[in-house]
């Protein structure tokens, strides 16, 4: 072999047989688990609602299906210019859940089985508004019930921002963890180091809402609607992994 070549090869060898003992003194690393503890909490905070969805239907049957929704649309229509005129924008204003489907008869009271017959045709659709000023939601009632709208579907008050709301809560899930965390360490005598990982488990906003019978939402044509508001929940929830120690 050249010796110009075992020359450099050698010294490598060296330097590498040189490294191992500081190597050894490393020794192996540690895959011992960290001892934790894990706790799950949940905040809520409840704030007054600064918008309110109103749901008005209609409804109607006749004897053919063009006549039924004829009459739908023409009565949903003068449900729109009613609220529109009330200051509604028209933005806030939409129709939705549109339905026409035949009306079938019932057989002959204790006669033989017949095939279903069609008797008329039934034609529905809901008009939402989304209103800002809260005052107006009852004669925003009073007004789609006295165009012609029949059925009330229901009221349901939100915030048009819920952020604030969303950060208190999940601050209050928090400070909740951390004093479960400390009781329950506190109780088994450790002490808590670091906190090794946290997981929000995700916000929720619960509306409102506020329903009336459909008698109630067609006698209050005639009379104004007194709506309560009431309050929105906005819950939050996290769970916390702590490190812990002996003390």
């Amino acid at each position: 072999m050249n010796r110009s070549v075992v020359a450099p090869l050698a010294a490598l060898l060296l330097s590498s047989f040189a490294a191992l003992p500081a190597a050894a003194q490393e020794g192996p690393v540690s895959t011992e688990p960290i001892p934790s503890l894990t706790v799950s909490a949940d905040g809520e905070v409840r704030s007054a609602p600064d918008e309110a969805t109103v749901r008005l239907g209609v409804s109607v049957q006749t004897k053919t299906a063009q006549e039924a929704q004829d009459q739908v649309n023409r009565i949903a229509a003068a449900v729109l210019d009613a609220v529109g005129k009330l200051g509604v924008p028209a933005a806030h204003i939409q129709t939705s859940e549109l339905n026409l489907g035949p009306v079938y008869g019932q057989g002959r009271p204790g006669g033989e089985l017949q095939e279903p017959q069609i008797v008329g045709y039934q034609a529905s659709n809901v008009v939402s508004i989304q209103i800002v000023e809260l005052d107006k939601i009852g004669p925003v009632i009073d007004a789609g019930l006295g165009a012609g709208a029949n059925r009330l579907e229901g009221v349901t008050f939100g915030l048009r921002n819920d952020r604030p709301a969303r950060t208190a809560a999940l601050r209050q899930a928090v400070e909740e963890a951390r004093a479960k965390a400390e009781t329950l360490a506190a109780g088994l005598q450790v002490r808590l180091v670091r906190i090794l990982e946290v997981t929000e488990g995700g916000i929720a906003v619960t509306p409102q809402p506020f329903f009336k019978s459909r008698s109630m939402a067609m006698e209050s044509a005639m009379a104004d609607t007194p709506v309560a508001a009431g309050q929105v929940g906005v819950s939050g929830s996290v769970t916390i992994r702590w490190e812990i120690a002996p003390l």
